[in-house]
């Protein structure tokens, strides 16, 4: 079943895609985000001497990074890739035979 067909067209037209180099980008910037609200909740909740407190802020972190770097925002999409036109085969793939492998195996005594 597919549902393209029950979707209004400006859904369509959402772009879904992230290219390889905005790939890369997003998963620094998770990572960066993650590490610097990891650490200032550690510090934090070592203040505190509150274990939740540093959750709350990790969560936080986590939740900022999912919003920053899970949709596909056009600074991710700036490196399209560009494919290779297809080509025309003339011959017929089966026709050919197949070639002897140039490696001969060794005999062992």
């Amino acid at each position: 079943m597919d549902i393209n067909k029950f979707l209004p067209e400006f859904i369509k037209k959402i772009p879904s895609h992230m290219d390889f180099a905005g790939q890369k980008k997003a998963e620094k910037l998770f990572q960066i985000i993650i590490l610097a609200f990891a650490f200032v909740g550690f510090v934090w909740g070592y203040i505190c001497q509150q274990f939740s407190q540093t959750m709350y802020i990790l969560i936080a972190g986590f939740v900022i990074s999912c919003l920053l770097t899970l949709p596909p925002w056009p600074m991710f999409r700036k490196n399209p890739l560009t494919w290779q036109e297809t080509r025309q085969e003339t011959e017929n793939i089966g026709s050919t035979t197949p070639q002897p492998s140039a490696q001969k195996t060794k005999k062992k005594k």
